[in-house]
């Protein structure tokens, strides 16, 4: 089927709808009314002879069809993106300072083997990095971009999202074999949980239309993720613990999942920066940069662990 320029940008904007979670959000992105957004899908299924997705007032849905088409319209949408940097690039190299700052985990596990990579294609952009659990003040700090799990509601701050983090629930082998393997959600209830102290105190487990909600309990309680996966692995008790931190340990067998028949909650992943940043040349590097590196190595772990 050949592809038309019109069905081109109506692809791109399908992506940026899937992206930004809403057609309000993907029209403010891209500069367009929300009605020209509506057009754009509908014409995309009317073209195709599929639905996409399924609208309701509250959120979208992707079709198994959806998620299949998304994935090839996002890389031509970053592919697009990518060229256009490019020739930012060759026109003028960026110079200057960026502090960032970010949670110790990701930061050690993702950010900071990210930054190595951006700062070998813009050496002349210098960068001061801050690893911490804990919520800096932004503006305070003269922070060009903070790491985040959510858009946390900062007065007069933007966000872009960079990432969506898949999770799992672990525990290590020794403590399977004290307590035993849960066999459904109910049985979660049951067992002893290593808590996260910067999420709510409850798990959700969703399979098909049935979801269950599960409150954790436990006798070992950190701010800091990777503590809290150190002391899942050691055997005190279940957690909820991102795909790409679970991986190396799973595949070292320091650490096995459960339940892993049930969807757990994403973790989005955001960029975080003060709006008089927005039209930074370098800031918009890092955080198309981010997007890219963060999308490929996850996409990479989420297929390792698929095929474990």
């Amino acid at each position: 089927m050949d592809v038309s320029f019109e069905q081109l940008k109506s692809m791109v904007v399908f992506a940026q709808v899937i992206e930004q979670g809403s057609l309000s959000a993907a029209a403010k992105h891209l500069g367009l009314s929300r009605a020209v957004v509506s057009y754009h899908l509908k014409k995309l299924e009317t073209q195709l002879e599929v639905k996409l997705l399924n609208r309701t007032t509250r959120a979208i849905n992707l079709t198994e069809a959806g998620q299949a088409y998304y994935e090839r319209c996002r890389v031509i949408a970053e592919q697009a993106s990518a060229a256009n940097q490019q020739i930012e690039n060759f026109k003028n190299e960026p110079v200057g300072l960026l502090k960032i700052t970010c949670p110790v985990n990701v930061g050690l596990q993702t950010v900071v083997p990210a930054l190595n990579e951006f700062k070998k294609i813009y050496p002349k952009i210098d960068l001061d990095v801050m690893l911490t659990d804990e919520v800096v003040n932004i503006m305070k700090e003269g922070i060009d971009l903070a790491i985040r799990g959510a858009p946390l509601p900062d007065s007069g701050l933007q966000a872009s999202k960079l990432a969506t983090l898949q999770t799992c629930l672990c525990a290590a082998p020794a403590y399977f074999l004290q307590y035993g393997r849960p066999k459904n959600p109910a049985d979660l209830s049951n067992h002893q949980w290593v808590i996260y102290k910067l999420t709510s105190g409850t798990v959700t487990l969703t399979k098909g239309s049935r979801s269950f909600t599960v409150n954790t309990k436990g006798s070992i309680s950190t701010n800091n993720s990777a503590a809290r996966t150190a002391f899942v692995e050691a055997g005190h008790g279940l957690g909820r613990i991102p795909k790409y931190d679970a991986l190396p340990k799973i595949k070292a067998g320091t650490l096995e999942m459960v339940l892993d028949d049930y969807t757990l909650n994403d973790i989005n992943v955001y960029g975080v920066f003060p709006p008089g940043t927005a039209n930074s040349k370098k800031l918009r590097l890092l955080l198309n940069f981010l997007k890219e590196y963060f999308n490929s190595q996850i996409n990479l772990s989420s297929a390792q662990l698929s095929s474990k």
